[in-house]
């Protein structure tokens, strides 16, 4: 294997994850080989899962995902965030082990739930609230929510209901066959890790840490064994120490046979796997992203859902993306000083297209 330096992990993770996403076609096979892609509700300018497909799928479009999600294959479900997996990866979280008991009143309630549910097929959750009138409690939020929608999520979550589809947004639910247990629970723990790094790597270690402590989300039953499942992780994947970090990625990839991408223009969402870590972020780009939706807008200092902007394998600033009345709207911000020659310019306008098309905007 070649020397490694921190410009050549920048080139291999742009290129691992964007370059040659030309020979992908279909979303089907964008999703096996992504594994998971991240979801998130806000719609500025689309949803953070068609973001990151658009860049991934043959002409596709915002509201692609959703509107065929019943014939994919695929599931919604936690793994180190919530989004969508696929039933490969779900099976090695599953059966879980939740992360709080019921109670015998919830126990009961959610026996009923399900046997409701496998009679009708599938519901959504203003049916079953009609039906059972649960009432409200108290949400995450200190606020108050329908107790029904709270159950049917916790019965999501222990795997007795799959999400069938959404009607404007909201999930409608299927009772499903029970998981089977786990013959090897280290292996499918080890599976998990390993999808993870084939995900976000090059990984600096704190960041694989960090990724280790979300997979309780997704696999709360091994929670308490994530340093053990660190150390064997250690022994199998490649890694190498670069300017005082060490690096980790899956083991027979070699960083230095990855050819720098084409130039173009990336407007990436932020949860986009090139840019999500935001400590490997500034390793390899030497500023800080942030995401600012829930910043205070006085506050903001490149804007409500910016979506870093990746120049060839160099991420030199962002573009806030709006449409009003059918006409799309961008403004560009820079983090670096970058001459602004024709070649840029055209790759600006190239992206303005491609994501125009995709939003199906002027």
């Amino acid at each position: 294997m070649s020397a490694i330096t921190l410009s050549t992990l920048r080139t291999y993770a742009v290129a691992r994850s964007l370059a040659g996403t030309d020979a992908i076609t279909t979303l089907e096979r964008a999703l096996e080989r992504a594994a998971f892609v991240q979801a998130d509700p806000i719609r500025a300018p689309a949803v953070a899962q068609d973001l990151e497909l658009r860049h991934r799928v043959k002409d596709y479009r915002a509201g692609d995902l959703e509107a065929r999600y019943r014939e994919l294959p695929i599931e919604e479900d936690y793994f180190v965030n919530y989004g969508f997996v696929t039933p490969a990866l779900q099976a090695s979280m599953h059966p879980r082990t939740p992360r709080r008991t019921w109670t015998k009143t919830e126990q009961k309630r959610a026996a009923a739930v399900l046997d409701y549910v496998r009679e009708k097929g599938t519901v959504h959750p203003r049916e079953v609230d009609a039906h059972f009138a649960h009432g409200t409690v108290k949400n995450w939020w200190g606020g108050q929510s329908s107790a029904s929608t709270q159950l049917l999520d916790g019965m999501h979550y222990r795997g007795l209901l799959r999400v069938a589809g959404r009607k404007s947004g909201i999930r409608l639910y299927r009772a499903r066959e029970p998981f089977t247990a786990q013959t090897d629970p280290r292996a499918a723990h080890d599976r998990l890790v390993d999808a993870i790094v084939a995900r976000y790597a090059p990984l600096p270690e704190p960041s694989l840490r960090q990724l280790l402590a979300h997979l309780g989300l997704g696999a709360p039953q091994w929670r308490d064994a994530k340093k053990a499942a660190f150390d064997r992780a250690k022994s199998r994947l490649a890694c190498a120490t670069v300017e005082g970090h060490r690096w980790y990625w899956p083991a027979g990839e070699d960083p230095a046979a990855f050819d720098a991408p084409a130039f173009r223009v990336w407007w990436l969402s932020p949860f986009d796997p090139v840019v999500w870590d935001r400590r490997r972020f500034e390793l390899l780009w030497g500023w800080a992203y942030r995401f600012e939706a829930y910043t205070p807008a006085k506050k903001r200092v490149r804007g409500y859902y910016a979506l870093p902007m990746l120049v060839a394998d160099d991420v030199v600033g962002w573009a806030n993306v709006s449409v009003d009345d059918g006409v799309m709207d961008v403004e560009l911000g820079y983090a670096k000083k970058r001459k602004r020659d024709k070649s840029l310019s055209n790759a600006i306008d190239e992206e303005r297209a491609r994501m125009a098309a995709f939003l199906r905007a002027k």
